[in-house]
């Protein structure tokens, strides 16, 4: 079968590759994929500028949504269910993460598309405990894109809070952030500022389209006179920082009012250079947040079958594998909030 695979450490070092096919085996799932949303990190490991430790060679992609071929005898799976399932590939299952139900803590975990192969290719066999069953009414192409919406999800519901009326600032319209915006304004946001970039211009418009109240280039404004002009002026409740870039960090603590709160979900290799003294003296809390859990998508799952998320504005494009590279560069350059490859 044919895989996205990155093979090198250098700009560019992805190809497609004939790779063979895992086999049904007792105990584990055998889905064939149908759709898989391109990440930001994908990005970042096909212009090799990732931060994380990766594989090598090792198949991409780990937002995915496809048809059981085989249930491999777990109760509850049969073949021709839509299913999706978390990026955790493999944990250790005996740590106190993985006994607390923090799994997604587990210092052996391997996540699909990085230390494990993943999902861009036409079979994947999963274990049972990370799957979850597609809702009637959600489209397979949105199911793939469940996972970022976990993400922002664990970050600005399950590892900060959002008290109603709070002003919320988001830094980076990508994927992540517009769905830190809607999942903001699920959670009772009163204000939702997303902060973006000239390369955003198409983005910006999608985060207004579903829940930003104000979408702002900070390379033609200052945003920071943007959020002192809201509520009470002191600043936001929380600030979401969803860029990557490390020196954001420096923006946040601009941003945040006293006692506010910043949720990091960015990855950034870049070293500080600035101090961290305005979160000492703004006695701001910093909020790291990483990946998601069972509970975490079962409720993804719940809102994007109500609608409440909106996928649709979203997808800019569906591509067959051959045209990845068209679909990596239409994310890259912003035509495209999210890219989802089909036709394995």
């Amino acid at each position: 079968m044919k895989a996205l695979v990155k093979y090198g450490a250098a700009d560019g070092d992805v190809e497609i590759r004939e790779l063979p096919e895992p086999e049904a085996t007792p105990g584990r799932i055998l889905v064939e994929v149908e759709a898989v949303g391109v990440c930001g990190s994908d990005l970042h490991m096909w212009r090799n500028t990732h931060s994380w430790p990766v594989s090598q060679p090792v198949v991409l992609g780990h937002e995915m949504a496809g048809r059981v071929v085989d249930a491999g005898g777990i109760r509850g799976i049969v073949p021709g269910q839509r299913i999706t399932c978390e990026t955790a590939a493999s944990v250790c299952g005996s740590c106190t993460y993985c006994r607390t139900g923090a799994y997604n803590m587990c210092p052996e975990r391997r996540g699909y598309g990085a230390l494990a192969d993943g999902a861009f290719t036409r079979l994947l066999s999963v274990r049972p405990d990370i799957v979850h069953v597609v809702p009637d009414g959600v489209p397979t192409e949105h199911a793939a894109l469940s996972e970022p919406v976990c993400v922002a999800y664990n970050a600005l519901v399950e590892r900060t809070r959002i008290v109603p009326g709070d002003v919320v600032v988001i830094q980076g319209a990508g994927a992540i952030g517009i769905m830190a915006a809607q999942v903001a304004r699920l959670a009772g946001a009163g204000t939702v500022v997303m902060l973006g970039t000239a390369v955003d211009a198409k983005r910006l418009p999608v985060a207004l389209a579903v829940g930003a109240d104000h979408a702002v280039d900070i390379t033609t404004c200052d945003p920071g006179e943007v959020v002192r002009d809201l509520g009470d002026g002191r600043g936001a409740d929380l600030v979401v920082d969803c860029t990557g870039v490390s020196r954001a960090l420096l923006q946040s603590m601009q941003f945040v009012r006293p006692l506010g709160t910043i949720a990091k979900i960015g990855w950034g290799p870049q070293p500080l250079d600035f101090s961290l003294d305005p979160l000492v003296a703004k006695a701001v809390t910093l909020a790291g947040s990483f990946s998601h859990t069972y509970e975490t998508w079962e409720r993804v799952l719940r809102l994007m079958s109500t609608g409440a998320v909106r996928m649709a504005p979203l997808v800019g494009g569906v591509y067959d594998l051959p045209d990845w590279n068209e679909a990596f560069e239409a994310m890259e350059n912003g035509t495209n909030v999210k890219s989802v490859i089909s036709g394995f």
